[in-house]
C-alpha cells in the first residue's frame, strides 16, 4: 500500500474514526496504586521527591484507599515504614507489622479493593538490603524462609496477592510451597520478575527509608544491559508457581514487557517507577511540559508494550482523566 492509494490520513479526520480504530486502550482496570504505611495516627509525611505522595498512618492510608476505589481503581500494593529496623528484618514477617496492620484495616474499610503486599526486607533491615548479610554479602539461601514467612503472615492479615520484589534466587518456590502448606493455596504470587537495578529508584528509597547502607544491589537485581537474563528469570519464577511476573521499571524497559509477552502466556505487570513520575511532575512543576498529556501517552505506551498491569503513582489521576473529570 503505497501514497497515492494509500492515505492514512483519511482515517485520522475525526475522532470518531481515531476511536474507532484505536490499537490500545488504556483502562482504570489496567491500574495498581501504591502506598507507603507508617505508625501513629493522622500522619501524612510528603515525600518531597515525590509531588502529591505521601507516608500515612493507617487512617489515613485507609481514605486513598477508600478514594482509590471510588474512582474505579481495582488494587493498591501497600509499602510499609517500621519503627524499629535490626538485622534480620523482624518488623517484615511479626504478626502485628505495619503491613499487616495496614493490609487489615483496608480489608476490613474498603473489601472489595484487592490488596497486594511488596514481600521483601529492605525497608526492614537496619544494613538497608533485600536479604540476610553473611561477610557483607547478601545470603541468598538463609533469606528465602524469612520471605516466605513475610509472605505468608501478610496472607494471614488478608492480602489478595504478595509481591517478592528482593530478587532471590528461589524465592518464589519457596514463598509458594509455605503458603500451599499454610493453607493460602488460593493467594496468588506475583513475582518482581525481571527488576533492574535502575537509577530510576531513588525517590522510592525516600519514601520507603530503603536505601542500602553499604554497596549497592548489582549483585541481586539485573543489569540494566541484559535482555535475555530477563527471560530466564521469567521462565525460573513461571517454573516455581508465579501467577504474575513482573517487569520494573517500566520505561526504559519496554522492549524487555513486549518480549516477555511474545515468550510467555502468564499475565504481565509493569512498575512505572518513582524515577519515572518525578521526572514528569518536575518538568510539568517547571511548565515544560502538560502533564495530563505526557501522563496519559507514557502509561499508554506501557501498555501497548503489553503489559496487562500498570504500577503506577499516577493511578488516581489517570482514573480520573479516564473518567472524563
Amino acid at each position: 500500500m503505497i501514497f497515492p492509494d494509500y492515505r492514512p490520513r483519511r482515517m485520522r479526520q475525526s475522532k470518531a474514526f481515531r476511536r474507532m480504530i484505536r490499537e490500545t486502550v488504556l483502562s482504570k482496570d489496567d491500574l495498581v496504586l501504591p502506598l507507603f504505611a507508617i505508625s501513629g495516627k493522622n500522619r501524612k509525611n510528603p515525600i518531597e521527591s515525590m509531588p502529591g505522595h505521601y507516608q500515612q498512618s493507617i487512617d489515613n492510608l485507609v481514605k486513598t484507599a477508600k478514594k482509590a476505589k471510588d474512582v474505579g481503581i481495582p488494587a493498591v500494593i501497600i509499602f510499609g515504614i517500621p519503627d524499629k529496623k535490626d538485622a534480620l528484618g523482624t518488623q517484615a514477617y511479626a504478626k502485628n507489622g505495619i503491613v499487616q496492620r495496614a493490609v487489615k484495616e483496608v480489608k476490613n474499610k474498603v473489601p472489595d479493593l484487592a490488596v497486594i503486599t511488596d514481600v521483601c526486607l529492605c525497608q526492614y533491615t537496619d544494613h538497608g538490603h533485600c536479604g540476610m548479610i553473611d561477610k557483607n554479602e547478601v545470603d541468598n539461601d538463609s533469606t528465602l524462609d524469612l520471605l516466605a514467612r513475610t509472605a505468608v503472615s501478610h496472607a494471614k492479615a488478608g492480602a489478595d496477592m504478595v509481591a517478592p520484589s528482593d530478587m532471590m534466587d528461589g524465592r518464589v518456590r519457596e514463598i509458594r510451597e509455605l503458603m500451599d502448606e499454610s493453607d493460602f493455596a488460593n493467594v496468588p504470587i506475583m513475582a518482581y520478575s525481571a527488576k533492574y537495578c535502575s537509577a530510576f529508584y531513588g525517590p522510592f528509597r525516600q519514601a520507603a527509608d530503603s536505601a542500602p547502607q553499604f554497596g549497592d544491589r548489582r549483585t541481586y537485581q539485573m543489569d540494566p544491559a541484559n535482555g535475555l537474563e530477563a527471560m530466564r528469570e521469567v521462565s525460573m519464577d513461571i517454573e516455581e508457581g508465579a501467577d504474575i511476573v513482573m517487569v520494573k521499571p517500566a520505561l526504559a524497559y519496554l522492549d524487555v514487557i513486549y518480549r516477555i509477552t511474545q515468550e510467555f502466556d502468564l499475565p504481565v505487570a509493569a512498575y512505572s517507577v518513582s524515577g519515572e513520575y518525578s521526572m514528569i511532575k518536575a518538568a510539568v512543576n517547571n511548565g515544560w511540559l502538560d502533564g495530563e498529556k505526557v501522563m496519559m501517552e507514557t502509561l499508554t505506551s506501557i501498555k501497548r508494550a503489553g503489559a496487562d498491569m500498570i504500577l503506577t503513582y499516577f493511578a488516581i489521576d489517570a482514573a480520573q482523566v479516564l473518567d472524563g473529570k
